[in-house]
């Protein structure tokens, strides 16, 4: 049974172009698209977009839904999760499989196909985490990308648990250098931190805002200088995620002056709060306890001036929550013990939109950072990330003038409080599809658990 939905009058706002057109969706793609008035498509289904902006769904390429942690897991399943993702604009998540020590990646990747399934609202894919690098791993690495998961996170950061040192780091970047894999890079030089930590507690410093000052900017850029220069040396690309600091961004900028193919994402956390937040007092910031960490506001500068100038080129939210009660004040009287992440995955979007209103960045900039970067990084482009012939309908409603108050008390997310508490935007979603079918319409939630399916990606489709 063939179904048809005609977006009339809308803004239509891609990272090419903005053109007043109305979209012919069929079958769950897109069919055409047409100046008003130029055609006469009838539909099942006529959405009046008059006055608003018709833009390609988000693609978050760094979520964390029930990922264990510090003997607790995040608190967004991948039901409630990728529901408030939706509400938030995002269509597309692209989270993280995780290999445990001493596991094959095979396990941990149908570990976390068992959490997804039948539970998602939206679209998603997987990531691998690559934390015991030898013979096997490096095999199985060809064997996931023939599935479609072709990128592998490794983290210089967490010794002991995910950490892997620079040998196996090369040695998986020349595994990728082969294969046409991606490796993302957690740079942060985490053996140097594991000691300025332990020196902190052990002068009694242990409120939340000393898990920033211990997690120095200097040992970011150290570690993604390191992390460069290693896969420059394998003649492979590299993603370095949740940029924070301007001396890292300071290093990827050098490199890509060098024409190395060498990206980086940052998160609206590191754009719009600071360590301001980490130093509220009564355990406050341990609601903002993430890693990297939040830094002083001066960073915020250099952080925007390279999405500008596209020395970063994606913004995703590194959505992994835990709740302020019963979760983050396990750390309370250490910081060390905080579960480290930010709950973030439906304010993305807006808060993005409102850096369009503000002046920081452009229409166009909005939709390439946030669906049509992100989507061509992780070779999901252009099935998702944009809206033209051919791709899903993965396709958001939104109100340019709608404004709101960001707030636990109105949130999706599965936890209980917001890092954006009392903050005003400019900006909402107001329907969203997934490939044609309506999740969210006119701010009511109309999706179902176990619409969303697995999407297999082709590799990087981003290199110079």
């Amino acid at each position: 049974m063939s179904s048809r939905t005609v977006i009339r009058h809308g803004l239509v706002i891609t990272a090419s172009d903005e053109i007043h057109a109305d979209v012919l969706v069929e079958d769950g793609r897109v069919a055409a698209l047409a100046t008003p008035h130029a055609h006469s498509w009838t539909a099942d289904r006529v959405i009046d977009a008059t006055g608003k902006y018709v833009i390609p769904g988000g693609v978050d390429a760094h979520t964390h839904m029930e990922m264990p942690f510090g003997g607790t897991q995040a608190s967004d399943t991948f039901a409630t999760g990728t529901r408030a993702a939706a509400w938030g604009g995002t269509t597309t998540i692209v989270d993280f499989a995780v290999q445990s020590v001493g596991h094959t990646l095979r396990e941990g990747l149908d570990a976390w196909h068992a959490k997804a399934e039948g539970n998602c609202a939206i679209d998603y894919a997987f990531h691998m985490i690559v934390s015991d690098v030898n013979d096997e791993t490096l095999k199985e690495m060809d064997l996931l990308i023939e599935e479609g998961v072709t990128s592998f996170k490794q983290f210089m950061a967490y010794p002991g648990v995910f950490y892997s040192d620079d040998g196996q780091i090369l040695r998986a970047m020349q595994r990728s250098a082969e294969n046409g894999g991606l490796i993302m890079m957690h740079a942060e030089n985490g053996i140097a931190i594991d000691v300025l930590v332990r020196q902190a507690l052990a002068r009694g410093e242990t409120d939340p805002r000393h898990h920033g000052e211990v997690r120095k900017a200097l040992l970011e850029a150290e570690a993604t200088h390191r992390a460069i220069r290693l896969a420059q040396v394998a003649g492979a690309p590299l993603y370095v995620v949740h940029v924070s600091a301007t001396e890292a961004v300071a290093e990827l900028a050098r490199a890509r002056d060098e024409g190395l193919d060498v990206f980086g994402e940052t998160c609206p956390q590191y754009l719009f709060l600071s360590a301001d937040n980490l130093a509220e007092p009564d355990f406050e910031g341990a609601k903002y306890v993430c890693s990297t960490p939040l830094r002083p506001r001066e960073h915020q500068a250099s952080l925007w001036r390279a999405l500008r100038t596209n020395d970063l080129q994606v913004v995703s939210t590194d959505h992994c929550p835990f709740c302020f009660t019963g979760q983050k004040d396990l750390g309370r009287g250490d910081f060390s013990r905080i579960p480290n992440g930010l709950p973030g995955v439906e304010n993305r979007l807006d808060l993005l939109h409102q850096a369009v209103v503000d002046g920081r960045i452009s229409r166009r900039r909005w939709i390439e950072i946030a669906c049509a970067a992100p989507a061509r990084m992780f070779g999901l482009y252009p099935k998702k990330g944009t809206i033209a012939p051919g791709a899903d309908a993965d396709i958001v409603i939104y109100d340019p003038h709608a404004e709101q108050v960001m707030s636990a008390a109105t949130h999706h997310m599965n936890v209980d409080y917001s890092a954006y508490e009392g903050k005003r935007v400019t900006g909402r979603v107001e329907t969203v599809l997934s490939r044609g079918e309506p999740v969210i319409v006119q701010r009511e939630y109309t999706g179902r658990a176990g619409h969303g399916v697995f999407t297999p990606r082709s590799t990087c489709q981003y290199l110079n």
